[in-house]
């Protein structure tokens, strides 16, 4: 087969080096230690919420902001074993699994496919270089805290939120923005701003950030998504409101955790990034 004992060799070293993939239960370990279920809040489903019967090891992991049905045939197509979606996809209570609704099927398809599926939702947004940090991220920040410290926790950077100081204009704090999530934003300024005013406390809450966000006092709110009188609250306070759209304020965040999660399972799994989850609302720009 061989014509060489140098060519059997190499070939011996590139298998010694190719991974079987890993326990599932020594990912969510790790994924766990990064973000503990415990700093969820107490209404989510969080966690391992798909465990096949016949699980193997796992080798490929998807991530994704959102599992709908164009991202569960990615995965399939990408014959993934696991599945980290941010948003958990089953959230209510199921009475039955047939074909009849979507999130039945995506159900369906991952125990016919062995594919486990894990969620960390809001165990990400409070952690340490979680979704809200990486969203804070987007402009010089100092002295970042959470809004809601997480309670009985140790770390006092854990918990719901981020403010902090910075020193920017409101026209360069939304030019940031627009470039760290790649899209563009929705922005309502305060009664007493203009573009060039200048920004020196932020508040953000990756998501939905109305209630969160709600009588903080801070120059600009960044957000996903407000009610419309929530924003007009916001503005009639001097605060400022920039809009991502909701999925759009967490998503980014997926590629900056591929390289840390491959780090975290040693490069015994492959990661990828989905490429078909996206935000299911889109701006459109008038035309004539």
């Amino acid at each position: 087969m061989f014509k060489t004992i140098k060519q059997a060799s190499n070939y011996k070293r590139f298998y010694a080096n190719m991974s079987p993939g890993l326990p599932l239960q020594e990912i969510v370990k790790q994924l766990e230690t990064f973000a503990p279920l415990s700093y969820a809040e107490k209404w989510d489903n969080v966690g391992l919420l798909l465990e096949p019967y016949n699980q193997g090891p796992i080798e490929k992991i998807l991530l994704t902001n959102d599992l709908t049905e164009r991202v569960m045939q990615e995965a399939v197509d990408k014959n993934a074993n696991m599945i980290l979606s941010y948003h958990p996809p089953i959230f209510s209570p199921f009475k039955r699994i047939t074909q009849k609704t979507w999130k039945e099927r995506i159900v369906s398809i991952c125990l016919s496919k062995s594919i486990a599926l894990y969620s960390p939702h809001t165990a990400w947004d409070a952690a340490l270089g979680g979704v809200n940090d990486w969203l804070a991220s987007a402009l010089n920040c100092k002295d970042i805290k959470p809004i809601q410290p997480l309670a009985d926790c140790a770390d006092a950077n854990v918990g719901s939120g981020r403010t902090f100081t910075t020193n920017i204009s409101l026209q360069d704090a939304i030019a940031a923005v627009q470039k760290h999530i790649g899209l563009d934003v929705h922005v309502a300024q305060a009664v007493d701003h203009n573009l060039n005013t200048q920004i020196k406390k932020v508040a953000i809450c990756a998501g939905s950030g109305g209630s969160l966000l709600r009588g903080i006092k801070a120059d600009l709110y960044i957000t996903g998504e407000m009610s419309h009188h929530e924003v007009l609250d916001a503005n009639h306070n001097n605060v400022s409101v920039i809009l991502c759209n909701h999925s759009n304020s967490e998503r980014g965040f997926l590629k900056t955790f591929k390289p840390k999660l491959e780090d975290m399972l040693n490069g015994g799994c492959e990661v990828m990034v989905s490429e078909t989850d996206e935000d299911p609302i889109k701006t459109f720009v008038k035309t004539n």
